[in-house]
């Protein structure tokens, strides 16, 4: 779905991206890599595929849109090296070309050695591009004039049928005040979103991105 904002066109996919063509940046938030090798190694039963998982959705954004720069969000990592990490270093390796940049986010923790090894470029605590700031989590943003875009909250919409039947989705949801995108992991909870007058929520659905 197509979008204007700010002035500026955005398209929200159903991959839980946001990609920005004027600036070909495609921006994800809350990867948590590495969360489901820290659940194994805790001894939760966690399949060992959901890093790569997560990965292969995103060569996928990354062959659609062929973006200059990808732009994690936030929890990019969920703790310290671990195997999913490995993972991402050796999926890395096919985009040399392409600018990485993290806003680090609360879990984001590893050493700036880390970063530097796998050729992310950090800020902290936002990167301002436009008329926007993305930050990962909204109420700490300091650019008054700019409108922030966060993450952070995991943002969740419920959808109820004609037969009061259920259903819950991931969302990008377009505040009066921030925006926050959905997580991208498929490996994390919902937090249900309440919009305001004027507020705008996109559910994510399994075909398409809709507005509710």
């Amino acid at each position: 779905m197509t979008i204007t904002s700010h002035g500026e066109e955005l398209i929200l996919d159903k991959e839980r991206a946001l990609y920005l063509p004027k600036h070909q940046l495609l921006a994800i938030s809350d990867l948590h890599l590495g969360k489901s090798a820290h659940f194994r190694q805790a001894g939760v039963q966690v399949p060992s595929t959901i890093a790569q998982s997560d990965l292969h959705r995103l060569s996928l954004l990354i062959e659609k849109y062929k973006p200059e720069t990808l732009l994690i969000n936030g929890d990019m990592f969920h703790h310290g090296l671990n195997t999913d990490i490995d993972d991402f270093s050796t999926w890395q390796k096919q985009y040399q070309s392409l600018n990485l940049l993290l806003v680090k986010g609360n879990h984001d923790r590893l050493a700036a050695a880390d970063y530097a090894a796998m050729h992310i470029e950090i800020h902290e605590p936002s990167f301002c591009l436009g008329p926007f700031c993305f930050i990962h989590d909204a109420p700490q943003n300091t650019k008054e004039e700019l409108y922030p875009i966060s993450g952070h909250i995991h943002p969740g919409v419920t959808i109820v049928g004609k037969a009061k039947q259920r259903l819950k989705f991931p969302c990008f949801f377009f505040g009066n005040e921030y925006a926050v995108l959905p997580a991208f992991s498929l490996f994390t909870g919902l937090c249900n979103i309440y919009p305001k007058t004027k507020e705008r929520i996109f559910a994510v659905t399994p075909g398409n991105v809709l507005e509710v």
